[in-house]
């Protein structure tokens, strides 16, 4: 399905919220986003106030294209190499940043996160306000991303929202830290491990905090269980007296489009429990469990 294009009017209004330090929702391939430009610390801080995210965790950068790298981050051949290979797409790139990045950007570290979204909608956005924006997910912190318009609406009343219709990828993108000797995925997406290493090398470890690697993410409110063996088990919880639903697995692409509007439909029920069937442990099937992992952690009590 092509991606939806709001009226100029939206555009325009989007334009001028953003000049003035304000919020948009954002559609980008991967989920929406909650834009602010990216090198202002006022727009910034009302990011965090927004999503109620704590302000040392670091925001990505979204740039109109590869070319605009330069200016905000250190040059590295390993991210000139993703970047022909990748951008624009679901791929982000964690370098040594450059004076001029906010704090409120990096979380007061000397890296920043970058990437060149591909849906239509962002791209124009961007390069008709000539200037980063910065864009997490459009939501309450660490609950489910947002992947429609009214997804947005519903967790954030009063935020206007350009509809790019629903995102294609429907998770977010990969995370590589370039900051080191040796490049490391920080947070599987749209871009696999492997078609990351097949450019750049083997992927090492890193330390480096970054957007949604936290143990528990991306979470219903519903308590939410993988399981391998959904039928089964909902029989077994029924037993108990619990009202349950199953999200199902699937071909991985399909499985990623619909995941977080499946869990924010079956959230919505008011069940007991959530079983959440895993996907494939290949390629866009290992961000799905990743996503599916943190949202059914709970804390040690």
């Amino acid at each position: 399905m092509p991606p939806t294009l709001p009226p100029p009017a939206d555009m325009q209004r989007a334009l001028a919220l953003l000049q003035a330090g304000q919020l948009v929702g954002l559609p980008t391939e991967t989920v929406y986003g909650l834009a602010a430009d990216g090198l202002n610390p006022f727009a910034l801080r009302q990011i965090f106030a927004a999503k109620g995210r704590p302000v040392d965790h670091p925001l990505i950068l979204h740039l109109g294209d590869a070319a605009w790298l330069p200016r905000y981050a250190e040059p590295d051949p390993r991210a000139e190499a993703l970047a022909a290979a990748f951008w624009p797409g679901p791929l982000t790139l964690v370098l040594r940043r450059k004076p001029g990045v906010p704090d409120e950007v990096t979380g007061g570290r000397e890296t920043v996160a970058l990437r060149v979204p591909a849906h239509p909608v962002a791209q124009a956005l961007l390069w008709a306000f000539g200037r980063p924006l910065a864009a997490p997910s459009a939501n309450r912190f660490g609950r489910v991303s947002p992947t429609t318009a009214e997804h947005v609406r519903e967790e954030l009343p009063g935020v206007f929202v350009l509809d790019g219709g629903p995102a294609v990828v429907g998770v977010e993108s990969s995370i590589v830290d370039l900051s080191g000797p040796l490049p490391a995925l920080l947070r599987p997406g749209g871009v696999s491990a492997e078609a990351i290493a097949a450019i750049v090398g083997p992927l090492g470890a890193s330390q480096t905090v970054a957007p949604g690697t936290l143990p528990g993410h991306y979470a219903p409110r519903t308590a939410l269980r993988l399981s391998h063996r959904p039928d089964a088990e909902a029989e077994v919880a029924r037993a108990q007296g619990l009202t349950v639903a199953i999200l199902r697995a699937g071909e991985p692409q399909d499985h990623a489009r619909r995941l977080y509007a499946e869990l924010r439909r079956l959230d919505a029920l008011g069940v007991d429990l959530l079983l959440a069937e895993p996907s494939t442990d290949a390629a866009l099937g290992v961000a799905i469990n990743d996503r599916l992992t943190r949202a059914a952690y709970r804390a040690p009590e």
